[in-house]
């Protein structure tokens, strides 16, 4: 069978007992603030596990793609090096919402592994729960039962709670599990050695496949366990080990999943798959991340420098330098590959395919990029073990923090210098980095407090901004040593913060007391709203008044409804190809970021601006259509967001059917004449392939316009009112312009009439003609001017200026070239020594450095230390001679 052929089995074995196959969520989180990526089949359902929501079908099916690179589930540094690891992989999962339980989960799943992919029964094992004293459970006796009418009972094994009790996080449901293992290994292997000896023991060929966990309890932040209301099965199998065990490979990597690309890679480098474990390493590396690349692109996650995104940047980093290092490839390669890997999930997942032009280009500017950084490093490593006999701890931290080099290609430039790392010191670095950024996100949540039961929330916050209704529960979170709490109500009008639109804010009413509840926020967590206070009373009011802050909801529905409308001039203006990248929706402005490969011109937004008033001054009524089959809307050629879950029905807004019609969860504007005027204030470069629009309506942009013709008229002021404005700007920034450069002449001149003065100050050292001087000069490109006419006109020179300029501590270093050729002195390095006097730092080139610093009156300390300093490097040049 292909892997295209076992998904497709699995998802119809489902189908056929009943199961809705559901879509693939995307591999990007939203509404879930304890994860970045998708990284377990049930992550989708999670609000349905917790209660919080109610299942649309009692039985799911799906292909889920899931990235583990952070946190606990950090496989990343394993990938290519063993043949089971990936950063991203498919999970094939089957769920039941309080519907059957643990027999049809077990009788099924054997059924669809031995008669369905015929695997060989005397080659797979079982392990059920053996129980835990702490927590109070026995031994899963029911799925043990179960089991033995499938499978002999030698084959059934017991786990412990690390193994076969499953848990969403410190609190959430869990239960326990059952894991089903395949042993791989040859015939005479398997006579050998009993493969009951291997399950669990990370060997490369018994191999866990399924894990069927049967959702039962609830833990709590004390640690105790609750039953849950209903008990749900939440089953995954790993897509790619599947494929391997039925394809009969040593190896994922080995399967039609791989290949395809590995073949590719190794005909573009020359270097045949199978010959060398270190480019069989490599080649399984960029294989295997440039998918987990490519379909969190394709999901609205770009590579950046912090979060989610630093993670894809990092994983992207790792396969380019692979690339660079083992297969030589000195140029951008990884992105050839992206067309490859949308053609192989074509009708899988089109979110590829779709964007394939877009993912390719931000791949192929993050692979220049960090090429060009790659070397930058590589140069920083020459320049510091040129004065250095070991390499840092810190040094090598600084490499992986800034550079982007994983400590194994530092180890590996080390080797080839034959020096050590001091690979505690890196440790330690790291480590410090992970507590920063743990202390910097940690937050304790406490168990709710129910006050009244309710399954779900009611919004009304599209027809109302007041209504009654009353407080059903609420928690106490507390992050960076700051509490508050999350109230939870029957009923709310408040938005919760989602499709780039803020959370509402506002007040809660005690309906009785007048007591009022302050609402900082409002958020949508694992499908739940719930509503931020900074206090709580000691009373808490039971009945109460919601009311949303109504003039902050309505210019932030304002902005809303206008990228809306420049969504769609977008498209109308630049193409197509635009598609909505990010947003951000509040009181004040709108941020829009779009997919287009060049800078936007001045003359392209101001037809994009002109269009969008235009809209405005129509007043468009809104067109607003609720509960909409998906594929209906997509049919009818609503606008849809890549990177957005959305369910089977879904929100149309429509500003003229020939004009703007986009799926949105957001609020809007009744017609759009409410917006009043829209303004483009700046366009700017978020990643390669995106674009940045931020732009202010209303009352915001009317304030604007007044600031900038206040400006205006204050010029005109000042320039004695003048007919042509323009025209005598443009006068006096020329004479401005002529004006300078007779000053920077003069400051020229000046600066190499000292030449002669400090010449005469020049005093002969161990055959050096040195100078450490103090000069008077008006910025630091004199004092460059007049060192370099010094180095061009005295050998063996050794040059110190000091320099204070505007307050501020200034050091020149210049050192002849023959010095630095011929005794190996390095300007940069002087310069950074000096630099400590002055509390400063600095750098160069070995001819010419130059730093700055905070303390003017360490100046002088710096010029006697440079005296000081040439009878010391002088003595060490004759010792080492």
């Amino acid at each position: 069978m292909t892997s295209r052929e076992i998904r497709e089995a699995f998802l119809t074995f489902f189908r056929n007992k009943g199961h809705q196959v559901v879509p693939s969520a995307p591999v990007v989180i939203k509404n879930d603030p304890t994860l970045m990526f998708t990284n377990a089949g049930m992550n989708q359902f999670k609000d349905i596990f917790l209660g919080e929501a109610q299942a649309q079908y009692p039985r799911v099916a799906d292909t889920q793609r899931c990235l583990r690179v952070s946190g606990k589930h950090n496989d990343l540094e394993e990938v290519g090096i063993d043949t089971y690891h990936h950063t991203l992989f498919e999970m094939l999962g089957n769920w039941s919402f309080g519907d059957y339980f643990k027999k049809e989960a077990i009788t099924w799943s054997w059924e669809l592994l031995t008669e369905v992919y015929k695997l060989d029964k005397d080659r797979l094992y079982v392990t059920i729960f053996e129980g835990d004293a702490i927590d109070g459970l026995p031994k899963d006796e029911e799925a043990h039962g179960f089991w033995k009418a499938v499978i002999p009972e030698d084959r059934i094994l017991l786990g412990n709670k690390k193994d076969n009790f499953w848990e969403m996080g410190d609190m959430g449901p869990c239960g326990p599990c059952s894991e089903i293992h395949v042993d791989c290994r040859p015939n005479a292997e398997r006579m050998a050695v009993d493969g009951r000896t291997l399950v669990n023991a990370d060997h490369p060929q018994v191999i866990e496949i399924w894990n069927l966990v049967f959702m039962q309890f609830n833990r709590q932040k004390d640690g105790s366990l609750k039953p849950l209301p209903a008990k749900h099965v939440d089953t995954g199998m790993g897509f790619e080990r599947l494929v391997r065990i039925i394809q009969g490979k040593a190896s994922n990597y080995d399967t039609d999943v791989f290949q395809p690309l590995i073949s590719y890679i190794a005909a573009r480098a020359g270097i045949a798959y199978g010959d060398n474990e270190q480019t069989d390493i490599a080649m399984r590396v960029m294989a295997d991340h440039i998918r987990a690349i490519s379909f969190t692109i394709a999901d609205g996650q770009l590579p950046s420098n912090n979060k989610a995104g630093y993670v894809i940047r990092r994983i992207l980093r790792r396969a380019v330098r692979y690339a660079y290092t083992f297969l030589h490839f000195k140029d951008p390669f990884l992105h050839e590959l992206v067309p490859l890997l949308a053609k192989q999930f074509e009708g899988v997942f089109d979110e590829l395919i779709l964007q394939q032009e877009f993912v390719q280009k931000v791949v192929l500017e993050e692979e220049q990029s960090f090429l060009r950084t790659l070397v930058t490093g590589v140069q920083r490593f020459e320049s510091y073990v040129a004065s250095n006999q070991a390499i840092t701890g810190d040094f090598a931290f600084e490499l992986y923090d800034t550079f982007g080099f994983p400590i194994d290609l530092t180890e590996l430039l080390a080797r080839e210098k034959k020096l050590n790392v001091d690979m505690l010191g890196f440790q330690r670095a790291l480590e410090a980095q992970k507590n920063r950024s743990r202390a910097a996100t940690a937050v304790d949540t406490g168990d709710w407090v129910v006050l009244r039961g309710g399954d779900s929330v009611e919004f009304v916050g599209y027809d109302q901004l007041v209504c009654d209704t009353e407080i059903l529960k609420y928690r106490k979170v507390s992050a960076k040593g700051t509490d508050q709490y999350q109230v939870v109500l029957a009923k709310t009008p408040f938005y919760a913060e989602g499709g780039g639109q803020v959370g509402d804010t506002g007040v809660l009413v005690a309906t009785d007391t007048g007591e009022q509840l302050v609402i900082t926020d409002t958020k949508k967590e694992h499908g739940l709203i719930v509503h931020f206070t900074p206090h709580l009373p000691k009373e808490l009011p039971r009945a109460v008044v919601a009311r949303v802050d109504a003039a902050k909801r309505r210019e932030t529905e304002s902005n809303h409804s206008a990228t809306h409308l420049l969504h769609a001039a977008l498209k109308q203006v630049l193409g197509n190809h635009v598609n909505q990248k990010g947003s951000l929706v509040n009181a004040d402005y709108l941020r829009f970021d779009f997919s287009h490969f060049a800078k936007v011109s001045d003359d392209e937004l101001l037809q994009i601006e002109r269009i969008v008033n235009a809209k405005i001054r129509e007043n468009i009524p809104l067109k607003e259509e609720r509960d909409v089959p998906f594929q209906q809307a997509i049919d009818a050629g609503v606008t849809a967001l890549f990177g957005e879950k959305y369910g089977d029905r879904v929100r149309v807004i429509t500003f003229d059917d020939k004009f703007s019609k986009e799926l949105c969860g957001g609020t809007h504007v009744r017609a759009t004449g409410q917006i009043g005027f829209f303004k483009i204030v700046t366009e700017s470069a978020v990643a390669a392939g995106v674009r940045r629009i931020e732009a202010i309506t209303g009352s915001h942009a009317e304030q604007f316009i007044h600031e900038q013709v206040d400006i205006v008229n204050k010029f005109k002021e000042l320039l004695n009112n003048p007919k042509d404005f323009v025209k005598a700007l443009t006068k006096v920034v020329d004479e401005n312009s002529l004006l300078r450069k007779e000053i920077e002449r003069a400051v020229a001149e000046r600066a190499l009439s000292m030449k002669q003065d400090l010449a005469a100050k020049l005093e002969h050292i161990n055959g050096v003609n040195f100078l450490s001087q103090k000069i008077d000069v008006p910025n630091a490109d004199a004092a460059k001017t007049l060192a370099y006419a010094l180095k061009g006109s005295i050998d063996n020179l050794f040059l110190v200026f000091g320099t204070a300029i505007g307050e501020k501590p200034g050091l020149t270093v210049v050192i002849s070239d023959n010095l630095v050729d011929e005794r190996g002195w390095n300007a940069s390095a002087i310069v950074r020594e000096l630099a400590k006097e002055i509390q400063g730092g600095g750098g160069g080139q070995p001819f010419y450095a130059t730093a700055g610093g905070k303390d003017i009156n360490g100046l002088d300390r710096a010029l006697t230390k440079a005296r000081s300093y040439i009878g010391d490097y002088t003595k060490v040049i004759e010792d080492d001679e």
